[in-house]
């Protein structure tokens, strides 16, 4: 896979900056006004991108009250069914044009998640810069193999992927040509218990399909974002809203415009802090290398006098020998008269 994919004006690369992006999902509680608003919050904490989600109830499910339509296990949403739920979080397809203008306005990139091929031909005339793919719908290969032929960048979250879901959709995007791949370390859990996170993946999944990785984060607060920094993620998700207060769907696991501005300056510090992988000392350590120990006269020592473990002692400052240079130096003569604080050289010795 690539190395390297733009995604609107943004190139996400292994050195480039974390790409953000804030999941709007179900989050405007059905207020196109709502919907703006979270935008413009989204942009002044700091996000990169804003995410849209592009279903309806009738295409992404049925309307069926049957056992397997019920929601039962053990999820903030059980007691309803999939179909009503979907109604309640959908995003209306006629705010998605004026939500990805206002995105564009904002700076922001706006993409979208497509449920099923209707919504792939809809999200394509509104020029969508890339897709992600839930990682429910990362076993609906007719509709990735849709996208892979538009050959703009493909999100894939592995939240409930197997191995073999992941390299069947991996193999399905070569197929058409599309190598242009992120793959989002996932936990389908809403909240997810940090116990279930498993970080420590990121680089298996990296290594194993050879392609850049991010992470879908839905766990409480910003630690699990800005740790999984260090461990390689060019992307960050996460859901986003106003207040957890006022509800809806996904507010309870969704992050407000404080946190997620502090998440996203925690990501900038690990950015910097991570540095470069190389071995050296920075011009603030060269300078204080100065200040390690070395060879110093510490007490008055006579012309012909011999070098002894009472006048010369390894301390701080490194303005004298090196301290390796100890045992050769004693029983040697000083040339000269030399007072306690000398930093000992090697044309002061006989």
């Amino acid at each position: 896979m690539k190395k390297e994919i733009k995604i609107g004006t943004h190139i996400i690369n292994e050195s480039s900056p974390v790409f953000v992006v804030a999941e709007l999902s179900a989050n405007h509680n059905q207020d196109y006004g709502r919907a703006l608003e979270i935008l413009h919050a989204a942009k002044e904490a700091g996000a990169d991108a804003v995410k849209l989600q592009t279903y309806t109830a009738d295409t992404i499910t049925l309307d069926c009250d049957d056992p397997c339509f019920q929601i039962k296990e053990g999820t903030i949403w059980d007691g309803t069914t999939l179909y009503k739920l979907y109604q309640q979080a959908y995003t209306p397809w006629e705010w998605q044009p004026r939500l990805k203008e206002e995105a564009d306005k904002l700076g922001l990139e706006c993409f979208s998640s497509p449920f099923d091929l209707t919504s792939v031909d809809f999200l394509q005339s509104l020029g969508m810069p890339a897709y992600k793919i839930a990682s429910y719908e990362i076993n609906d290969i007719p509709m990735i193999r849709k996208i892979a032929k538009l050959h703009k960048p493909m999100i894939f979250a592995t939240g409930i992927a197997y191995p073999e879901d992941i390299e069947r959709a991996l193999a399905t995007c070569r197929e058409e040509g599309n190598e242009d791949i992120i793959l989002l370390k996932c936990v389908s859990a809403y909240p997810t218990p940090y116990e279930d996170v498993n970080l420590n993946v990121i680089p298996t999944l990296a290594s194993t399909y050879d392609c850049l990785v991010g992470i879908s984060d839905h766990t409480m607060g910003s630690i699990v974002s800005a740790a999984s920094i260090a461990l390689g993620v060019k992307m960050v998700e996460k859901h986003f809203t106003l207040r957890r207060a006022d509800g809806g769907p996904d507010s309870a696991f969704s992050m407000e415009p404080e946190e997620f501005a502090q998440m996203v300056k925690d990501i900038r510090i690990m950015e910097k802090a991570l540095g470069s992988s190389e071995y050296r000392l920075t011009p603030v350590q060269e300078l204080e290398h100065g200040g390690s120990r070395s060879l110093f006269v510490v007490k008055d020592i006579l012309p012909g006098e011999l070098l002894s473990a009472e006048n010369i002692r390894s301390i701080r400052p490194g303005n004298g020998l090196h301290t390796m240079y100890y045992e050769e130096v004693l029983g040697k003569k000083a040339k000269t008269f030399l007072k306690k604080g000398t930093p000992l050289q090697w044309d002061l010795i006989d």
